[in-house]
């Protein structure tokens, strides 16, 4: 692993331990030139999956432009990292063990929207008003509604 300090390709092991999500493993390394000490995470990654965006544009699949969409929708709520982690983790495994090389953005936009509706609603509604590109305040109150519609009739 290459030290980010010095660059030098050989660092140590001081540590190795599940991290919080348990879908990761934490490691704390040290440089063998510079003695600086740094942390890594090592994930499984069970196959490389290619996401097809509009205009049929692809790009591989980004765990941590996930993770940043998410964290952002997320932002300023009371939500522990860990449950965001816990989402993001699920996603990239649906995504990852669906079968297919490649993967719709669309498909990974509704498995947001999905695990943020059960998280937490106003991360919910932020995350739809980007990706369902919401462009005046009317869209928001359309929205806002069905969403505290769909809340009443789960309560009962």
């Amino acid at each position: 692993m290459r030290c980010p300090f010095c660059a030098h390709d050989d660092s140590q092991v001081k540590d190795s331990r599940p991290a919080e999500d348990h879908a990761s493993i934490r490691r704390r390394r040290q440089c063998s030139r510079c003695g600086a000490r740094f942390t890594t995470f090592e994930r499984v990654q069970l196959r490389e999956v290619t996401v097809v965006k509009s205009g049929e544009r692809r790009q591989p699949f980004d765990r941590d432009k996930l993770e940043q969409s998410i964290a952002l929708a997320c932002r300023k709520r009371d939500i522990a990292q860990d449950r965001i982690d816990q989402l993001v983790s699920g996603i990239q495994r649906q995504v990852e063990t669906a079968g297919d090389s490649e993967i719709a953005s669309s498909r990974i936009g509704e498995l947001v929207m999905d695990g943020l509706r059960q998280l937490d609603t106003v991360a919910y509604i932020r995350f739809a008003s980007v990706y369902r590109d919401f462009s005046e305040a009317r869209d928001f109150e359309e929205f806002a509604s069905t969403v505290q519609d769909a809340a009443a009739n789960e309560r009962g």
